[in-house]
Order: structure tokens, then sequence, then C-alpha cells
């Protein structure tokens, strides 16, 4: 069997220093790791003329090497990472994880195994929290409809709030998470793998409650897919 190696893909740009260390905590210290992102090496005019969101379609937000935010036409970013995901089977990863929380319809890998937090995370805090309600921070507005398919594995409805880890400072996502306090939420949850332990710490000061980070879940399994029995 082939040594495991893990890769990721940003939808931005690569390395990601706000989530790399975050998984470095959970992936055993002796995996290799390649970091991509769909908009690596491109100008700021190409990321406009290539990804630039469609008018009354889905978006995305991620993060660019300097920490600028950008937002990017959806259906543009999953076909950037179906051929990053490509790449990185070609370059040896055996693993391969989406640092993206939003929805991708048709990513298919042809042997790695693929972590795509968006068919993770609505089943595992479902589990988790079971009757409880959940308040979601989203770093953007997303249709009730949409938000309703994304999160059918809860027994509630959950409450959204939107204050982005990029672009918002703590004062807002402490703001957002007690707007959610205040709609009933018994948890929380921060629905982009831009949240970070800070934002997360903020948030549980300020309401007291358990407060689940994205990027936290998505390490742990990635690291579980990692283990290796030496």
């Amino acid at each position: 069997m082939s040594a495991p190696k893990l890769g990721t893909i940003t939808i931005g740009q690569a390395p990601r220093a706000d989530v790399t260390p975050t998984l470095d905590r959970h992936v055993p210290p002796g995996v290799a790791r390649l970091h991509v992102g769909v908009l690596d090496g491109l100008s700021d005019a190409a990321i406009a003329s290539q990804f630039a969101p469609r008018p009354r379609e889905q978006k995305m937000v991620t993060r660019l090497l300097d920490g600028r935010a950008v937002e990017v036409d959806a259906r543009a970013a999953e076909a950037g990472v179906q051929r990053k995901l490509l790449d990185l089977e070609d370059a040896g990863c055996t693993v391969v994880v989406v640092l993206c929380t939003g929805v991708f319809r048709g990513l298919r890998s042809r042997r790695a195994w693929l972590i795509e937090p968006d068919r993770i995370l609505p089943a595992l805090v479902g589990g988790m929290v079971g009757p409880r309600r959940v308040g979601i921070l989203s770093p953007l507005e997303m249709p009730l409809d949409a938000a309703r398919r994304k999160w059918a594995a809860l027994q509630i409805p959950p409450s959204v709030a939107v204050a982005s880890p990029y672009v918002a400072g703590d004062e807002a996502v402490v703001a957002a998470a007690r707007e959610l306090q205040r709609a009933g939420a018994d948890a929380l949850l921060m629905d982009c793998i831009g949240y970070t332990d800070r934002h997360r710490a903020a948030a549980a000061r300020a309401t007291g409650l358990t407060v689940l980070l994205s990027n936290d879940l998505v390490a742990r399994v990635t690291g579980a897919c990692l283990y290796e029995v030496s």
C-alpha cells in the first residue's frame, strides 16, 4: 500500500494560512501535504474575467494569498475544483479535502478519498445536536430553499445569520452569534472554512453556547482518513 499523501483544494489561493494550522493539529505529522488553489497564479483581472459571479446565480467567497476576500461564481469554482482534484490525484494524493463548505454538485475522484465538507457537515452536525436548534453563521446570504436543502439532516430547521470571516471583524461575528441566540439557537455552527479558533472563542464567550467550527470538524475527519498503522 502506498504511503498516504494529503491534497487540499481551496477555491481561492493556496496555501491557506488561516486553515492549515487546524489541519496540522489533526493530520499525522509524517503525512506529505500538497496545497493548491483554483485561483493560484491568477491576476485580479484574470479572476474577474474568469470567475466573476453571474447575475442571479449562486456565488462563493474565498481568500486570496494576500488575505483579501473575493467572491466567485459557484459553478466556475466547481469546475476549477474538479480540475485541481485530478491534478492532485496525478501527483499521488491518496486523500483530497476541499477547503470550502459550499455546495458542490458533481465532484468526482478516480481513486483518492474525496472529503467534501458540504456532504459531511450536515449529517455530522445533525447527529451531534439531535433535537437541539442550531444557529448557522454564514459568510454570504443563502436563498431559503438552498439552506433548507443543505441542512435537511437537522431535526429543526436552523436560523442563519451572516458575518464573513474574511471581511467582518470579531464584533460582527459576535453580533451575528447573539442574533442567533435570540432566535433560539442552542448551539452554533460556523459554516465556512475561513472561520478560525478566534472567531469561535469570541462567539462562545458572547453567548455561552457550544460553537462548532467547520474547519476543525473537517480536519478531524481528514486526520482519521490518513491514520496509518506504524
